[in-house]
């Protein structure tokens, strides 16, 4: 089946979800074929398409929140939108360096999570995009195949980015089409600043409040990020505090030096959309 067949069949078969307090996180087992890498030049992915698709519908607001303009998306650049996605799943990834590599499959991730979010468009929240009663979004289906492997986003995320390079920052750097996610890059991933781009990130969600807060007792709330992937970010309290610090403005990392634990969480799943704000 042809990778907008089933993006078209899936999103037909969606329910919507009322209630789930999180997203659990998924284990980290990599598959080795995604261990190798190569020489070929960066420049040989051409991600100007997500540059310019990006360029057009994303939209930084006053609150510091990128959201995305998904009901004024052209017929024009869902097409491109689907060509950059074809394009990327058409090459050989492995063929690249491992730089390369991760700007490739973040960008794919996100290109993808906008594919679904425009194919059941209007929609309230991501987690309504599900296959069934007891789906909890749609993580979980394959939804393009590279390499001759089909992958899903969750096989993405955690078959490939977080077992293989192992660094919290991937966490920053894709985006679930949600108020309470890491913002959405405005421009393309790139090998050769991928590092300045995770840096940056990371920087822009733990000085926000959707990463970090305090309660009127002034004790610690994070994102929920933070406790679903715990293990990523050093696995207890101390470790998360120690992460959120390295990140952390002058004045939040001296706040962060007197928490001891973190007292609770949140997330707001509502969809990052520019058209109804």
């Amino acid at each position: 089946m042809r990778r907008r067949d089933i993006l078209r069949t899936t999103v037909a078969a969606s329910l919507s979800i009322a209630v789930r307090p999180a997203r659990a996180a998924a284990p980290r087992l990599v598959d080795e074929h995604w261990l190798l890498s190569g020489t070929q030049p960066g420049d040989d992915m051409d991600h100007a398409p997500w540059d310019i698709w990006l360029g057009r519908y994303a939209v930084l607001g006053d609150d510091g929140v990128v959201r995305l303009r998904y009901g004024n998306v052209s017929d024009a650049d869902r097409r491109l939108l689907a060509a950059y996605v074809d394009g990327q799943a058409g090459l050989e990834i492995t063929a690249f360096s491992r730089q390369d590599q991760l700007a490739a499959w973040l960008n794919l991730y996100n290109a993808l999570t906008v594919e679904l979010i425009l194919g059941a468009y209007p929609v309230d929240s991501i987690r309504d995009i599900a296959d069934g009663l007891f789906s909890f979004g749609p993580w979980d289906r394959d939804l393009v195949e590279v390499e001759g492997r089909a992958l899903s986003l969750d096989a993405i995320e955690h078959s490939i980015l977080r077992p293989i390079w192992r660094d919290p920052r991937i966490h920053y750097a894709v985006n679930c089409a949600s108020i309470g996610c890491p913002n959405l890059g405005m421009t393309a991933y790139r090998g050769k600043t991928i590092e300045q781009a995770l840096d940056a990130a990371a920087r822009a969600y733990v000085n926000h409040p959707r990463g970090v807060s305090f309660n009127a007792a002034g004790r610690l709330v994070v994102s929920s990020i933070y406790v679903w992937f715990e293990e990523d970010f050093g696995g207890d309290d101390a470790g998360v505090i120690a992460h959120l610090g390295s990140h952390a403005d002058p004045a939040l990392k001296a706040r962060l030096a007197s928490a001891t634990e973190i007292d609770g969480d949140r997330y707001d799943w509502s969809l990052n959309d520019a058209t109804v704000s």
